[in-house]
């Protein structure tokens, strides 16, 4: 059990930071409305941009997606020591996904994590990051529709960790799994901008609240 403790621990503490909510915590810093009242109710940067402040979403953005970062760079970088390899980085990636999708703080009630797993793939390498990014930006260009960026991208990202394995990054069967449980959930999140984007309802990327 001791030698687990460390992987446990980082694992917790990975989860909790995930279910630190920035969309709800800098709303309330600049006065806003709560994110969860507006919109899609989501509590996440793409909501928090039909408010119409963009700094508040460019905050949101890049502090969930800091949370998915962080757990990784710290446990590939300093883990070592502890026994915990990149196997282990990536479950503390999805952990803080988790977190951010079920935030313990704020009711289990949270967005749909893709900034924080965004971050989480920039962790375990900037070129599957950068790789998956920029499909997102792709599809988010040409369509205009956030959701559908984030389902497309979500289904490319494991893709992407499997075409280059062994070639731009070694490949590890506890990496590939926990990227794969993040986009299957990440498109389950997205269930009801599906339907919404079957039927020609789905809110584009820069349209203000109602």
């Amino acid at each position: 059990m001791s030698s687990y403790f460390p992987t446990i621990v980082a694992i917790v503490l990975s989860y909790l930071l995930g279910s630190l909510s920035f969309a709800v915590i800098v709303s309330k810093a600049l006065g806003m409305a709560d994110p969860r009242s507006y919109g899609s109710k989501n509590p996440g940067a793409t909501n928090v941009l039909r408010s119409g402040n963009k700094g508040a979403a460019l905050a949101t953005l890049l502090l969930d997606a800091l949370k998915g970062w962080v757990p990784v760079f710290l446990v590939n970088h300093y883990g070592a020591n502890w026994g915990m390899g990149q196997g282990t980085a990536a479950v503390a990636g999805f952990a803080a996904f988790l977190g951010h999708l079920y935030p313990v703080f704020f009711g289990f009630q949270g967005g749909k994590g893709v900034a924080t797993a965004a971050g989480a793939l920039v962790g375990i390498d900037w070129l599957l990051g950068l790789a998956t990014g920029c499909t997102w930006l792709i599809i988010a260009v040409f369509f205009r529709y956030s959701s559908l960026a984030s389902i497309v991208a979500a289904f490319f990202a494991p893709a992407y960790y499997l075409i280059g394995g062994r070639i731009a990054w070694p490949l590890d069967l506890v990496v590939l799994l926990s990227l794969v449980s993040i986009s299957l959930l990440l498109i389950w999140r997205h269930r009801e901008n599906i339907r919404r984007l079957a039927a020609g309802t789905e809110s584009k990327l820069g349209s203000k609240k109602k």
